[in-house]
């Protein structure tokens, strides 16, 4: 393996949160940001700490509590933009601050309404005020694959010598080909006469379906930084997906001659993480961590991989962390059986934690005759949407009476936040329904559903249902998840869940 390395730069937390839809809490984040950790990507971009408090927040808690990789913040090129950023990442071990700007034309005349000439001061400014808080900058010029090769290799050459360390060639709209990005690199390499003394990065949109596509011919050329998201999130069609990047290189070792410090067995962990706590669903046909990635339907295949796994399965499911699936706990099952588990799952669990997923393990257990270690991901999830989320409505009870020949009929019973019990009745169109009005006549929390979504965590008639829903009030966006074998009791809980996230943000 080759000692040179690439630089991965993670951005889930920042352009992945940007994927509409998606609102993530500082815990939610942390989290995130401490499994990228054991993941081992270099850079984790914890926020753009200039959008908003809660943003700040989000990565001074990052910078303080995650040690060891960089810990980034993105700032445009303006004053407070910068002091924000650097406000943010003060406290990490290795704080970066990233700024950007338009370089493009068409984004130059219409967007900041200023000339080329305006925005290279602007952008040396900035580079300038970064570098006064800290060694580590990086420079983006947004749309440098649409801006102009001149003005890009003379912008470039000018934020090196104010300071810049790396310099990031952004494809923000997913514009480029792999051949043309490839030419656009060998140029600013060729063109940029102290590009020497920075890493040259990329970041690339998926628009075209050509982001990973874009990132690896970078590679190829010579980049040395790569940016992206796990599971592809970002804005519109995404970024370019991090684990299919990492295990490209991984995988075409005689190829890229060049190594990352990840961790690849912490991969599928990883994407069933952002999965869970974004709420967006991987696809069954994606690779690395679709649930598709290594099945084998065809005959011969099926044959082949019998005969030698490696006559098509060009990864070892294992060196990417895939679970066995193999069913070892059930209701006789122990606390240091159940303890055991959850830590070889990558789970590490305090006293009090461990007692509160066993009285839920139990329960699970006496429902199910074998427990998976899917159901085991599952229940470590509701443990951390209710530990995330200040619980100010209970769901204590759920009752429903449905069928083809009635009006269905739900019953719940609330825990109100003064710690009485309240319940209530209502009828609607379907089960789920009926439970939502009902609990809509206790808690009064205007909403609007937009989204609902059921997902079978195991194969089988005792499957857990995992429900995912998203309500929007007052121009907020709020993401419920619940999880149970009821999958009428999943969604009432996943809608108390959204409305709970709701109330707590108007507390804030």
């Amino acid at each position: 393996m080759s000692e040179e390395k690439v630089v991965i730069f993670d951005t889930t937390l920042r352009d992945g949160e940007q994927s509409a839809g998606i609102g993530l809490t500082t815990q939610e984040k942390l989290e995130i940001a401490k499994q990228l950790e054991r993941l081992g990507v270099d850079v984790i971009e914890a926020g753009f700490a200039a959008s908003s408090p809660g943003d700040l927040e989000a990565v001074q808690t990052i910078a303080k509590e995650v040690r060891e990789p960089i810990i980034a913040s993105l700032a445009r090129c303006y004053v407070d933009d910068v002091d924000k950023a650097w406000e943010g990442v003060q406290g990490a071990a290795r704080p970066r601050i990233h700024v950007f700007i338009s370089s493009s034309d068409i984004q130059i005349m219409n967007q900041l309404r200023k000339n080329p000439e305006e925005v290279l001061d602007i952008s040396v400014a900035s580079v300038e005020r970064a570098k006064s808080y800290c060694d580590d900058v990086e420079f983006s010029p947004m749309d440098a694959t649409r801006t102009d090769p001149e003005y890009l290799y003379k912008l470039l050459e000018a934020v090196i010598d104010a300071g810049a360390t790396t310099v990031n060639i952004a494809d923000t709209v997913g514009y480029t080909i792999p051949s043309e990005f490839s030419s656009r690199l060998e140029d600013i390499k060729s063109n940029v006469p102290n590009i020497d003394k920075a890493v040259l990065s990329v970041h690339c949109h998926n628009d075209l379906g050509l982001s990973v596509a874009n990132s690896l011919a970078a590679v190829k050329s010579g980049a040395r930084q790569v940016e992206g998201c796990i599971n592809g999130l970002g804005e519109r069609a995404g970024n370019a997906s991090l684990e299919e990047i990492i295990m490209a290189i991984e995988t075409r070792d005689d190829l890229f001659q060049v190594s990352t410090n990840i961790d690849t067995k912490q991969i599928y962990r990883t994407s069933r993480l952002v999965s869970d706590i974004t709420g967006f669903p991987v696809q069954p046909n994606k690779a690395i961590v679709g649930a598709n990635a290594f099945r084998h339907a065809s005959g011969i295949h099926q044959d082949g991989v019998l005969k030698d796994r490696s006559t098509y399965e060009i990864i070892d499911p294992k060196a990417v962390g895939w679970p066995s699936n193999s069913l070892v706990l059930g209701k006789l099952s122990g606390r240091a059986g159940l303890r055991s588990r959850l830590e070889e799952l990558g789970y590490h669990l305090e006293k009090e934690q461990l007692n509160e997923v066993f009285e839920e393990f139990k329960g699970l257990a006496d429902r199910k005759r074998e427990v998976t270690d899917q159901d085991l991901e599952s229940l470590m999830s509701t443990q951390r949407r209710s530990a995330d989320v200040p619980v100010t409505y209970g769901l204590d009870h759920v009752q429903v009476s449905t069928g083809d020949h009635g009006v269905p009929t739900a019953t719940v019973s609330v825990k109100l936040p003064d710690g009485s019990n309240v319940t209530d009745a209502a009828t609607g169109t379907g089960p789920v329904d009926a439970v939502y009005r009902a609990i809509n006549r206790v808690v009064d929390v205007n909403n609007k559903l937009t989204e609902f979504r059921v997902d079978a965590v195991t194969e089988g008639i005792d499957a857990i249902g995992d429900v995912t829903i998203r309500i929007e009030r007052n121009d907020d966006v709020f993401v419920g998840r619940g999880s149970d074998t009821d999958i009428i009791v999943a969604s009432a809980k996943a809608y108390m869940n959204a409305l709970n996230r709701a109330i707590a943000s108007d507390s804030k």
